[in-house]
């Protein structure tokens, strides 16, 4: 338990250290031949450091909490008196899930994403009604949540926890939690994460319905709805590589093989060769039952159509033998992207915009390095995303039924 103690604190210590070095020595040019992620004539937004100037775990953490007029804080092991096992309960719970069902780091990504993107990071999803009103609509009916899975492992862990310390541990911290845990179990970066998150009573539909991208955006429309979250064109192109786990459902591609843009045709945009593998993927699923979600894209919501299907495609298994692919959190999904080979619309357009595309080219360029880092940042700031503290919500005993008062 010691060395496990140590381990992570030389990580921390490891990722503030490449932060400081990558403000003081800052990458510029094609002086290796590859894709910078800087450019003198063109500058991305800078690196914002995750260290404080004295360094310090407690001056790390202190620069990522989110602050509300209740003066009260997120925190770096925040049930550490009053369930100290907490975090490690998740994380041991996490990786059993994992072991019996590999699809579970995107289906809870995916799950994360969906909630943290409509008012914040809430635990709202999760509900199966609206502060006690179950003629409202919730979010699980919006039609960008309706594939959504996950619910299960999440309902495992916060019942795990019951049984440990009642009524302590949020919905909101297990999903968050468990999100990041899934990450590193498929072979993404693990990332610190600030704890005291409080949980929703309502469900938010109507905003579900508006505010999560479709998968036929185009890049304007993506850029736009990230933007609204606080998220700049760097930090939008390292999320969407969540997109390299998981399966893709044919529900998300069909119109681009079939009917793009209502024209009754394929898009012109996709390589011929490409093209021929999704039809054969998916086109003849048109006459298959539509009971079962597929396993969905981990960020981009699902079109506007109540149907759903058992088959799909994903950047890792549809790579090219000519294109070299390691773990799933590498850099095969921005390789697909420059080859023309995005599954979903709204990820090939990453190609249309000049400062997307050299992101793309950058993040292609190694062994998933640089975007993984890049990643955890994203993915840290989206844990912090409007979260209820202090006296605001409630600590759910059930993540999908709201915690009345008696």
């Amino acid at each position: 338990m010691l060395f496990e103690t140590k381990a992570w604190l030389l990580f921390f210590v490891a990722v503030i250290l490449s932060l400081r070095i990558s403000l003081n020595n800052p990458r510029t040019g094609e002086s290796n031949g590859k894709p910078s992620l800087s450019s003198s004539d063109e500058p991305l937004v800078a690196f914002v450091s995750l260290a404080s100037g004295d360094g310090g775990l407690d001056d790390f953490f202190s620069e990522t909490t989110t602050t509300d007029l209740t003066s009260q804080t997120l925190e770096y092991d925040f049930y550490r008196n009053t369930c100290p096992q907490a975090e490690g309960l998740v994380r041991s719970k996490m990786a059993w899930i994992y072991g019996q069902h590999r699809n579970a780091s995107a289906q809870l990504l995916r799950l994360f994403f969906h909630d943290c993107f409509i008012e914040g990071c809430d635990a709202s999803v999760l509900l199966d009604d609206s502060n006690g009103n179950t003629n409202h609509a919730i979010e699980k009916q919006a039609i960008p949540n309706k594939s959504l899975k996950g619910f299960d492992k999440i309902d495992q862990i916060k019942e795990m926890l019951e049984n440990e310390c009642p009524g302590v541990v949020s919905c909101a911290d297990i999903l968050t939690l468990a999100t990041r845990d899934a990450i590193v179990l498929a072979g993404g970066p693990f990332y610190p994460i600030l704890t005291g998150r409080r949980d929703s009573t309502r469900s938010f539909f109507n905003e579900a319905m508006m505010g999560i991208p479709r998968p036929d955006d185009n890049i304007n429309q993506t850029l736009h709805q990230f933007s609204l979250r606080g998220f700049d064109e760097r930090e939008t192109v390292a999320l969407l590589g969540g997109h390299n786990i998981g399966k893709i459902g044919c529900e998300f591609i069909m119109s681009r093989i079939n009917n793009f843009k209502g024209t009754g045709q394929p898009d012109p945009t996709i390589p011929p060769e490409f093209l021929r593998e999704m039809k054969l993927n998916c086109e003849d699923d048109n006459n298959e039952s539509t009971s079962t979600a597929a396993a969905a894209s981990p960020l981009v919501s699902r079109g506007l159509s109540e149907r759903f299907t058992t088959d799909g495609m994903s950047y890792y298994q549809q790579l090219s033998s000519s294109v070299s692919s390691g773990a799933g959190f590498d850099s095969h999904y921005y390789q697909s992207l420059l080859r023309g080979r995005g599954l979903l619309f709204a990820d090939q357009q990453l190609m249309a915009n000049k400062r997307t595309a050299r992101l793309v080219a950058a993040y292609a360029s190694d062994d998933g390095s640089a975007f993984q880092m890049d990643f955890a940042r994203a993915m840290m700031k989206m844990s912090d995303l409007n979260v209820l503290i202090g006296s605001q919500g409630q600590v759910r005993f059930d993540c999908s039924l709201p915690t009345h008062s008696s």
